[in-house]
């Protein structure tokens, strides 16, 4: 549904920004130094995380910065006249819950042709059905429970409705390319992509495509069966 590009970048940081670059380059499309919304969601650390994310932008910015604690929204304020949208990492459910009060600014914003970007929590909720984390499924375990986000059984939810694509992040790294396959295998969700740590699936008018260092792994149904797509970042 979407007009502006989307980033969506599995987490990891590698302090060149190969991952963000399609991101910046939309954002800076629309202004020389573009403005960008850089939201962070996290309890005790958010000023240090939405600097870092900064940092990793492979260009000159003009943040602007919201810092929400855990059970907090984030002010609509932020998103008035910004280029681009970035949304930072840590616990998924929080993120959700700070971001959905102004879900329907941020749709609004990349139907008008603003870029979003996700890093890990970030791009996990961007989905139309996203999920969101947990380490079960119908009692049994398909990924490591420090992984869970604090959720023990496999959780969709309705997240931003940037795209149709369920996503999981941190696929190699963490090994929850097993979630995501058994999210689709169970019927929780029709399809999904899981993002590899230092890359990014971006979607834009050219369609999807990779962008870093790593791999995205598309999932969907091939009869009985779940079928395993990679492709790599080039």
């Amino acid at each position: 549904m979407t007009a502006g590009s989307l980033t969506l970048v599995g987490g990891g940081w590698d302090g060149g920004g190969r991952a963000f670059a399609p991101f910046l380059a939309a954002a800076a499309a629309r202004r020389a130094v573009p403005r960008v919304a850089v939201i962070a969601v996290r309890d005790g650390d958010a000023e240090e995380h939405a600097a870092r994310l900064v940092a990793e932008l492979p260009g000159r910015v003009e943040p602007r910065i919201a810092v929400v604690a855990h059970g907090g929204a984030v002010p609509a304020a932020v998103l008035d006249d910004v280029d681009g949208v970035l949304v930072g990492g840590g616990l998924t459910p929080a993120h959700l819950d700070a971001l959905l009060p102004v879900a329907d600014r941020i749709r609004a914003l990349v139907a008008g042709g603003v870029p979003y970007a996700g890093f890990s929590a970030g791009s996990a909720i961007a989905a139309r059905r996203a999920l969101l984390g947990g380490w079960r499924l119908d009692g049994t375990p398909v990924v490591d429970e420090e992984v869970g986000e604090d959720l023990d059984a496999l959780t969709v939810r309705d997240g931003l409705g940037l795209t149709d694509l369920t996503l999981d992040v941190h696929a190699a790294q963490w090994g929850t390319l097993a979630r995501a396959m058994a999210a689709v295998e169970a019927g929780l969700v029709p399809r999904a992509a899981a993002i590899d740590e230092r890359t990014a699936l971006v979607l834009d008018e050219r369609g999807a495509h990779a962008a870093g260092d790593g791999n995205v792994w598309w999932i969907e149904r091939a009869g009985d069966a779940v079928a395993v797509r990679r492709r790599t970042a080039r």
